[in-house]
């Protein structure tokens, strides 16, 4: 049986916030490559569906991004 757990949010810095910022499993420590699921909910906030392939836990991540407008 997996789990599901939300992760607090974090704000990325850099215009790209993957690469060293991929999460480990809170639960075995495994290193993530790609999200199962994605889903833009408001205000420029994504949200990231994790399950690790190692233990099956399964989080949550939400992101808050800047929203680039054309002039």
């Amino acid at each position: 049986m997996t789990a599901l757990a939300e992760i607090p949010s974090t704000i990325a810095v850099r215009p790209d916030p993957r690469g060293c910022d991929l999460p480990t499993c809170p639960v075995c420590a495994d290193s993530m490559i790609a999200a199962e699921a994605s889903a833009y909910l408001y205000d420029s906030i994504i949200s990231y569906l994790w399950t690790c392939d190692t233990c099956g836990y399964g989080f949550v991540t939400k992101h808050s991004i800047k929203r680039f407008m054309c002039n």
